[in-house]
């Protein structure tokens, strides 16, 4: 059972609530946290936790996705690389990501903004086509930028920083974003979970806060192993970290399985 609180409604005010607002049937909530909903014209729906996980469930496609939390970080044409560490230059593997064949480096870079810097920013790799800079509205607001949300690879109107390492610097002219959240599945997860590339999820977590994703891109390819990947903002307002899990319960605005209305 979860206790849900204006406070915790409130923290999701950034990423919207979504109308209805599905919780398990065992939830409670404060008396001001329903006040704050029905001002705001907000349905609550309910759902029996144990038909919606369960193995047995008229929706074979629900199923638990594992969380990797991920903070600000750089990836690098090899052009930028060698401005920044000098000529002939290889990013040198320091430990393995999530997805098959990428990696964190021993490198990382210093971001430099109208207002501020970050120092120690990790470069993961390989190298890329085109450099990119991942980080959250709060590094924006240390930098003196205001990033876009968006999908990865989506450069258009963004804004742009410079990244100082030991032999230069490359001033990007866009290439930073804010990560919209997102799930890598493999072919074979999307297949049994019934969802294709594009599609949006929605995702739920248990906890002290029973927070919904409405909104999670789906990104598929033979290369992908499942993750859930969000920032470090969305990390600590909803109370994950890696290793966590949530709920696939729904895609494309439409709940798996839901029963009861308050």
């Amino acid at each position: 059972m979860a206790l849900i609180t204006e406070t915790t409604l409130r923290a999701m005010l950034r990423s919207g609530i979504p109308n209805p607002y599905f919780v398990r049937a065992e939830d409670k909530f404060t008396p001001a946290a329903i006040d704050f909903l029905k001002g705001r014209g907000i349905k609550v729906e309910a759902f029996q936790s144990s038909d919606a996980f369960s193995p047995k469930s008229a929706h074979p496609n629900e199923r638990i996705i594992p969380v990797g939390v991920s903070n600000r970080h750089v990836h690098l044409s090899q052009e930028d690389v060698e401005k920044l560490f000098g000529v002939g230059y290889q990013l040198t593997p320091l430990r393995p990501l999530s997805q098959p064949g990428q990696f964190a480096a021993k490198e990382t870079v210093t971001l430099l903004g109208p207002k501020g810097n970050i120092k120690g920013v990790r470069i993961l790799g390989p190298t890329r086509g085109t450099s990119q800079v991942e980080i959250s509205k709060t590094d924006g607001y240390a930098l003196g930028i205001h990033p876009p949300i968006r999908v990865s690879g989506s450069l258009e109107g963004t804004p742009g920083v410079t990244l100082i390492g030991p032999s230069g610097f490359v001033s990007l002219p866009n290439g930073v974003m804010v990560a919209k959240c997102h799930v890598h599945m493999s072919d074979v997860d999307a297949r049994t979970a019934g969802v294709q590339d594009g599609d949006s999820l929605i995702l739920q977590m248990r906890g002290e806060r029973a927070l919904i994703f409405p909104d999670v891109t789906v990104r598929v390819s033979p290369k992908y192993a499942l993750d859930f990947h969000i920032d470090l903002d969305e990390a600590n307002a909803a109370n994950l970290s890696t290793g966590d899990q949530v709920h696939l319960v729904g895609k494309n605005g439409k709940w798996f399985s839901t029963t009861g209305r308050w």
